[in-house]
């Protein structure tokens, strides 16, 4: 069995970091490869053994922690795992505690790897347009400068999802942005009557910029448009699929 895809960022660069797709996993039918999450419909030991591989490619002998996800804005701080059971209903985690592995799943919402290296600070955030618009972003920030990082420092990385050309949303969705703050037009392109196309990527790029990060990289990756790599959630949906994988994103400290 191949190893999993570890894919990184330049200005995470001497952190343990990764972005995980569907490569080097065991699942199998719909969840083929690297399917990590716990709320899909994948056998529970298949799914333990790719966190175990996930984790064991980024960091390795790390315990990795996840949350339970409800797209949110709420960013916590991890000073010891915590039972799958107990997992905190938050979208982002922060720590400055070696051995750690901070996990996120996604299916097409953005992944957010952060760190101030200087501090030993690391975060992850799950950016779907929920939690990029209600400020994800910013709690994970406002979390890692409560640790002693300073957001001057904090280096991002946005990892895959979905992008501007597979992603469509109804006029509903754009004017909930645009009232929000009338320059997110410019992250909209209209396709059909009533409908545009969002470019999240670059709306959490912006987001993070707006809230003073200066080096941000987006790996630019479309996980709709790239079944063979990527998990999505809506490119399921499209084919009538029953379930869907999810793939992971993991930052931690040596």
């Amino acid at each position: 069995m191949s190893n999993p895809e570890v894919i990184r960022a330049a200005t995470l660069a001497g952190v343990p970091h990764g972005f995980l797709g569907r490569r080097g996993g065991v699942s199998s039918g719909i969840h083929a490869g690297l399917n990590v999450g716990l709320g899909s419909e994948d056998a529970a030991e298949v799914v333990a053994e790719n966190r175990r591989r996930a984790t064991e490619a980024v960091l390795p002998g790390a315990q990795l922690v996840t949350l339970f996800q409800v797209h949110s804005a709420e960013a916590v701080a991890v000073t010891q795992p915590f039972e799958q059971a107990g997992r905190p209903h938050a979208d982002a985690l922060v720590t400055d505690r070696p051995g750690l592995a901070l996990g996120i799943l996604t299916a097409d919402c953005a992944p957010v790897l952060l760190a101030d290296r200087e501090a030993g600070v690391v975060g992850a955030a799950h950016a779907g347009w929920k939690g990029a618009i209600g400020g994800v972003t910013d709690s994970t920030l406002a979390a890692m400068e409560q640790l002693g990082a300073r957001r001057e420092r904090i280096a991002a990385a946005v990892g895959p999802c979905i992008a501007r050309a597979s992603y469509e949303v109804d006029r509903t969705f754009v004017d909930r942005f645009t009232e929000a703050d009338p320059e997110n037009e410019r992250f909209f392109t209209d396709t059909r009557e009533g409908h545009a196309q969002f470019d999240l990527e670059a709306y959490v790029v912006h987001r993070l910029a707006s809230a003073g990060v200066r080096r941000i990289e987006a790996l630019g990756l479309d996980t709709y448009a790239d079944p063979e790599r990527f998990f999505s959630y809506r490119r399921a949906t499209h084919r009538g699929e029953a379930d869907y994988g999810r793939q992971i994103a993991i930052i931690g400290l040596e």
